[in-house]
Formats: C-alpha cells, structure tokens, sequence
C-alpha cells in the first residue's frame, strides 16, 4: 500500500498498523502527488488524522495526542496517535474488527502491568486499545502472574539459556538457527567445545558479579539430539561453571519424540532437571508429514509414557494452530488428546510464516485466519476448563489472523524462564548459537547481546571472547 506521512516521519509505527489491518499490503513511499489507492498520514497540533483511499472511496480515521510529561512520552503518545488515526480508518473502510485491536506489540502484558500498576483493570484495558473483552481478561492474567513473578524474584536473580541449534529435521515452520543432525553431525563435537569455553567464561563473569541463575533452559534445536554422554558432559559443565545453588527450575527442550530415550533422561534426572518438554505440534500424522517431522503422533505418546517412567517431571507440550493441512476439527482433536495426556504445561502457539522458513520459501495452502481464531478460542475454552491458567503471551508479526501465542500451566507449574524472557523482568544471560543476551536495567531499559548466528560461525568466532 503506498503511504503518505505529513507533519511526522513515523514509517514503523504505520506500518505495524499496516500489517495489523492489512497483511497481506506491504508499505511503499512514492514520490509526488498522492494518487490511487493509499493511506495519507498526518499530525498537526495534537491530533493525528488518516484518510484512506480504497478502490476509490475515501475514508477518515482520527485520534488526539494524549498527555506526556517528556520528549520520551511525547514520541510514544504521537506514535500511539498514529496507529489510531489509521486503524480507524482501516474499521470505517470495512476490514473486520480484530481481536486485539488496535495494539501491535508483540509483548501487550507489559502494557498492560502499567495498568494494573496503576489500579485500572481490563476494561480499561478494552476501552483505550479497542481490545475484545475475553483477549482483555486473557492479558490481564498473564500480566498478573508476570507481576507475581517479579515479586519473587531478589536482587542478583537471572535467567541462563543454552542453545543447541540441532534437530533430528527441520521442520517446515521452523526460522531458528537449527541444522539437521544427518548433515551436520561432524559439527555437535566442535560446537561443544566452543560452547564450553563460553560456558566458563560466561560462568566466571556471572559468579564475579554476585548473580545466580534461578531459572536454566536448554533451548535449540533440539539438546536430546545429543547423545547421553554429551548431554552429561554438558550439563556437569554448566554445573561446575555457575552457582546454581538459587535455581528454582531446569527445562530442557526434549521438543522430538524421536530423540527421548530412557538413557538421555536417566541423565537429565541425574543432573536435577525439573522439566521437559515434548511437542507434537499437533496429534495428526497427516500434518506432522506435511510439516517434516519424522515421527507420529503414537511416537509422541510412547515418549510421554517414557519421561512419565523415568522421573518426576512437569512437561510441557506445544501446540500449532494453523498448520498446512490441518483443519478446526484436527486442532480440537489433537488438543483433546494432549489433554488426556495430562501435561502440566501446554502451550499454543499459532502459526507465523517467519523469514527462512520452508513455509516462507513455498507457501502451502492454510487455514484461514478465521479458522485459526476458533482453533484458538477453542483452546482458550477447553483449557480453562481442564484448570490450566495462562501464566504467559505474546504476539508476532505475520501471525495467521493475528492471534497469540499463550502458555498455559496447571497452577504452581508455571515457567519461571519464560516469563522472564517474555516480560523482560531479569537478565537473561544467552549461551550458544543466536544466543540473544538482554540485560535489563533498574529503569527497565533492555541492553542486548547477540551470538553469532550459525553454528560454523559461532565455533570460528566464540574463541575470541565472550
């Protein structure tokens, strides 16, 4: 869609509202006169104003600056005024009303702990963003468990993270740094060894500091792609490198039925980790061929039972709403089934087409965002239902229907890693491959720290500092 900005050059905050209303548009900025279908932008004297201009017919969206005490606010209020201005025009133009309003932020709890902080509620919450009552109370009960969470934690708390970019494959959906182990088995050796010398460097620093890890995840990739004698390895490295004598939890990905074994988790049991997670991503053998993953849905039912066998830990297993081939009703059913497996965390994402997946590279047909809006809703109904509670959430961009993600948990099983990676409410130190470091400051700003990306470029690089 070509965009027209007047009085303010505030391309990001009109086109997060673009992708919001109009996913499919992408922005350009012509030179001249305006013509022909286009949004025009402007803000002047406190007020900022769209007109929009589809198949001909023109439509106003309007919305007032509203107070700041800064030049800081004064840029965040103004952006605000824009994306109204132009979602308003967007709704008189006939785009149906989205669930989430006009909010575009990828993290909206953070916005909404500012309410709570403040007394108001959801309802203030819907009033002021155009949210839809049951979204509003959804985010209000992550926010809450976000705040509880902070108020837990003690100064010096942190978040530790090791990346292990493998998989058994790479799945269709799949953006993160993850090689398929048949092709890159002769780099998991070296890739340790980097990863090691990172581990006592990182370690070092931490333990001079007077910090202590109080929640670890091992992420990737898939870490029980390792063998048990290298998860071992790994696992007495990380012990040995941090004071982990604060941790309150320890997750380890174990996202692949095809990688559980009874000797991988005897060592992660042996090494004190408290969760797992296996993730169907959905209970269809249909669908889990059309995505590239090598196992079925019986394959994630006898891994369940394994890690049930093998010791006492929460799992977690994830959900995909909108995958290629997959149907409102095959939702509901691969979700009733998790749910007879009695995990104490599911979790439900819904499908974003991300740069560098399969997916991104060759569309496939896919549920439409309609459809993903009732697999979700459905999610939402049953799992409240069973006595899960939403403990975390948050958005991306080119999600389907622009739905969320949400963490849902049986009560006093929530992950503590996740919501402090997901609201920013501790350091969160990053080890690995695309390893994203974020420390966070007493005024709550965010310093990132980013890895190489590529395992080959992490083994070449690490060995020049941390």
């Amino acid at each position: 869609m070509d965009l027209y900005l007047s009085g303010h050059s505030y391309k990001y905050a009109a086109e997060q509202m673009l992708l919001t209303m109009f996913p499919q548009e992408r922005p350009i900025y012509p030179d001249g006169e305006p013509t022909g279908d286009r949004a025009e932008i402007s803000l002047s004297a406190g007020e900022a104003a769209c007109r929009l201009i589809r198949q001909g017919r023109a439509f106003e969206g309007k919305a007032v600056v509203e107070p700041y005490a800064n030049d800081r606010e004064r840029v965040r209020m103004e952006q605000r005024a824009v994306k109204l201005a132009f979602y308003r025009a967007a709704l008189a133009s006939g785009v149906p009303h989205p669930a989430w309003g006009a909010l575009t932020g990828v993290k909206p709890g953070k916005l909404m702990a500012q309410y709570l902080r403040a007394g108001k509620g959801w309802e203030d919450f819907a009033a002021d963003f155009d949210v839809s009552p049951d979204r509003a109370r959804l985010c209000q009960r992550t926010a809450q468990a976000a705040l509880d969470a902070k108020a837990s934690l003690a100064p010096g708390d942190v978040g530790l993270y090791v990346g292990i970019p493998f998989c058994p494959t790479r799945c269709a959906y799949c953006s993160f740094i993850s090689s398929a182990v048949g092709s890159s088995r002769g780099m998991i050796e070296p890739y340790l060894n980097a990863l090691s010398g990172e581990i006592r460097q990182v370690g070092a620093e931490i333990r001079a500091a007077g910090l202590r890890p109080v929640a670890l995840y091992f992420g990737g990739g898939t870490p029980t792609t390792l063998t048990p004698e290298q998860l071992d390895r790994l696992c007495g490295q990380v012990e040995e490198a941090f004071d982990l004598s604060a941790l309150r939890e320890y997750t380890v990905e174990a996202g692949r039925p095809d990688t559980i074994t009874m000797e991988r988790l005897a060592v992660l049991k042996a090494h004190g980790v408290t969760r797992v997670s296996v993730n169907p991503q959905t209970m269809s053998d249909a669908v889990l061929e059309t995505i590239g993953r090598r196992h079925t849905a019986q394959d994630v039912v006898d891994a369940l039972a394994l890690v049930r066998r093998a010791g006492d830990f929460q799992v977690n297993m994830d959900l995909i709403a909108g995958l290629p081939g997959d149907s409102v009703e095959g939702f509901r059913q691969s979700l009733d089934r998790v749910l007879g497996l009695e995990p104490e965390n599911v979790t439900v994402h819904t499908l974003a087409i991300k740069n560098g997946s399969r997916l991104a590279e060759h569309p496939q047909a896919l549920p439409d965002g309609a459809a993903v809006g009732r697999m979700v809703d459905y999610a939402m109904e049953r799992l409240t239902a069973a006595g899960y509670v939403p403990y975390y959430l948050y958005r991306q961009k080119y999600m389907s229907g622009g739905w969320e993600n949400v963490g849902w948990a049986r009560p006093g099983t929530e992950n503590l890693y996740n919501i402090l990676m997901m609201e920013e409410l501790a350091p969160i130190y990053a080890l690995g491959a695309g390893g994203s470091t974020k420390l966070v400051g007493e005024d709550g700003s965010i310093q990132r720290r980013v890895n190489p990306k590529y395992p080959k470029e992490y083994i070449e690089r690490v060995g020049s500092g941390c």
